[in-house]
């Protein structure tokens, strides 16, 4: 695993979304929607409410993958107090012109807000246009990338690793949605970290040795309080 930067961990991590229980997912004509499954799927089953935002929430969208989607809310309307997280996935219309750029101003709100934001792929030269990057530590698919973008002045905050976190900002990579999901799950408290270790080794390394450890996290007891008492 990678370093991170500037992550939160302990009650930090918990606090943050304690009390909202919704992540909103961005979506958007030509998203690619492999860079978000492990990340809401596993979100969903520890208690989190996803929720797709679009432009306009009767507008079907068409995901990279050929999947329609009909979001549930209008970016308009989505407000960072009613919000844990907003993530914002890649999409061929990052790279396409500014038709993207209202979901990047939504970001600089939540971040302004004190509420997270998780950007890969495509979504980070977004916040790169809008200078969103240029104080925080981040990372992208490759520094060249980042540099071919208008306005972005955030050159020395750059570092090759599979995902950051630095403060309320988490980005990836196109190839590390494993690393990205990672990150989410340790900004907002899911997983332990010896078991959210255990995940990742799982999930990215296809290391059988961390499956009993997530299968112990999973258990509501443990064997000892099972067994019956000696006293």
């Amino acid at each position: 695993m990678q370093g991170r930067t500037g992550t939160e961990t302990g009650a930090e991590a918990q606090s943050a979304g304690a009390a909202v229980r919704t992540v909103h997912v961005a979506v958007y004509d030509t998203y690619a929607d492999w860079e978000t499954g492990h990340t809401t799927a596993h979100l969903t089953q520890h208690g989190y409410e996803v929720r797709t935002v679009g432009v306009a929430a009767g507008r079907s969208v068409t995901t990279m993958g050929g999947l329609r989607i009909q979001p549930d809310l209008a970016l308009g309307d989505l407000r960072p107090e009613e919000s844990a997280l907003l993530i914002l996935t890649g999409a061929g219309l990052w790279d396409a012109g500014d038709e993207l750029a209202p979901f990047a101003a939504k970001a600089e709100e939540f971040l302004a807000a004190g509420v997270p934001v998780a950007a890969i792929c495509g979504a980070t030269a977004g916040l790169a246009r809008a200078g969103v990057l240029d104080g925080r530590t981040h990372t992208s698919a490759a520094p060249f990338y980042l540099g071919g973008q208008p306005g972005y002045a955030g050159t020395d905050r750059y570092v090759e690793a599979d995902a950051v976190t630095d403060g309320d900002l988490i980005t990836a990579g196109p190839t590390e949605p494993v690393a990205f999901a990672r990150e989410v799950f340790a900004r907002l408290g899911v997983y332990e970290p010896h078991v959210l270790d255990a995940w990742y080794r799982l999930f990215h390394d296809s290391d059988a040795s961390a499956y009993p450890v997530l299968m112990a996290a999973a258990q509501p007891e443990t064997e000892q309080e099972r067994e019956p008492s000696d006293a």
